[in-house]
């Protein structure tokens, strides 16, 4: 019973996700998507990065857009039916084509001057450099040599 009641929210999460252009993720940041299909994308933090990842097989790269603005990366593009192939020769078609634009809230932390990408193999790779005030930084801990050495207390 558990199980049909996990598996039905998780369907009706996908319709609300697939109807609306304006989602709200799990650390409550926003993302926009709309145009004819929704590349999937993979976002994730290092202590000197955030990573986007997202497949766009097909896409040819010099026809992507890449912004900053504000506070928002903007990634804009096109994957185009291939024109060889007639669509009434097809039998199934699944993959999506046309025109797609997603938009992603980025934290204050990042260096959006330093943003660079890469595309290889279909993949979009974003990396968005954190700023060195934002980076984790050890802290030593200063001693004085009589707690480490307890034996020159003595002397």
């Amino acid at each position: 019973m558990f199980r049909d009641l996990m598996t039905l929210q998780d369907r009706v999460n996908r319709l609300f996700e697939d109807s609306f252009p304006s989602i709200s993720t799990r650390t409550g940041e926003t993302q926009e998507f709309m145009g004819d299909w929704v590349p999937p994308v993979d976002i994730y933090e290092d202590e000197n990065a955030i990573t986007l990842k997202a497949d766009i097989p097909g896409a040819d790269p010099k026809t992507l857009d890449i912004r900053v603005e504000g506070n928002r990366l903007l990634l804009k593009g096109e994957r185009n039916f291939e024109k060889e192939t007639k669509r009434e020769n097809f039998y199934r078609m699944e993959r999506s084509y046309g025109s797609f634009l997603r938009t992603f809230a980025l934290p204050h932390i990042v260096q959006a001057d330093r943003v660079e990408a890469n595309y290889d193999n279909g993949v979009l790779n974003i990396k968005l450099p954190k700023r060195e005030d934002a980076k984790p930084k050890q802290i030593k801990i200063q001693t004085n040599n009589a707690q480490q050495n307890p034996e020159s207390r003595f002397k």
